[in-house]
């Protein structure tokens, strides 16, 4: 299975990104498959991290993503040297930050034919981080990548995402996300269904309620409880 397997429910990005890099991999790119900046949006849970990490690995790995390499493994975990995997667990991506992540992204890859930048969260960069950003992308070098994340195209400075190729990531259906819960979490199909159904397609919250049977009690409790409520007085 290559690195695009973890994508759920993605057939049309899946093949704009197989065709992206098997461009990167000609030495005349006729086909304008390949660009050297990226927006993926979606909704919470679509796998839009996913798809640019992904993407990032297939495009440092010797074989177009195998996933077995140590190229596309250490990608994955965020060790590989040509690849930067930018996220902040604060409320901004602030200037200083990315200062620094465009003097690394300058530097001539190691083992690699690209340098790749992943911004997870690029809708908290602040204005003059984003702008700081802008002029980077504006003339990125010939081997470096930009891959950025967000969950709608207009969370980002127009500015950005007019130099950008975007990749709209959907929602996977109930189906979809029951199927792989019961393939890589050996889940049994009632509670993968379940849990495909209480997610409304979020992969991380659907293996989330998988894996925890005491949140998938204290659900039920709640609903039921709700449920019971006939009157203002009840409900206060």
């Amino acid at each position: 299975m290559s690195v695009f397997g973890s994508l759920i429910d993605q057939t049309e990005v899946i093949s704009i990104l197989k065709d992206a890099v098997e461009a990167s991999r000609m030495v005349d790119n006729k086909t304008q498959s390949m660009t050297n900046t990226w927006l993926f949006t979606g909704p919470p849970g679509s796998g839009r991290s996913n798809a640019a990490i992904a993407f990032a690995a297939a495009l440092v790995c010797k074989d177009g993503g195998c996933s077995k390499c140590n190229d596309c493994m250490s990608t994955i975990i965020g060790t590989h040297a040509d690849v930067e995997l930018i996220k902040t667990e604060g409320l901004s991506i602030k200037i200083d930050e990315v200062r620094e992540i465009i003097a690394r992204a300058s530097w001539e890859p190691s083992s690699s034919r690209f340098r790749v930048v992943v911004i997870e969260d690029a809708e908290r960069l602040t204005e003059s981080a984003a702008n700081a950003l802008l002029k980077a992308i504006e003339e990125p070098g010939v081997r470096t990548i930009w891959l950025l994340c967000s969950p709608t195209v207009e969370d980002v400075l127009p500015t950005i995402r007019s130099r950008c190729r975007q990749i709209s990531l959907v929602t996977p259906s109930t189906a979809a996300v029951a199927a792989l819960l019961i393939r890589e979490e050996s889940a049994p199909a009632e509670i993968a269904e379940f849990a495909a159904r209480a997610s409304q397609g979020h992969i991380g919250r659907a293996r989330f309620l998988v894996k925890e049977p005491e949140s998938r009690a204290r659900r039920d409790e709640v609903i039921t409880f709700a449920l019971q409520l006939s009157d203002v007085a009840g409900a206060m």
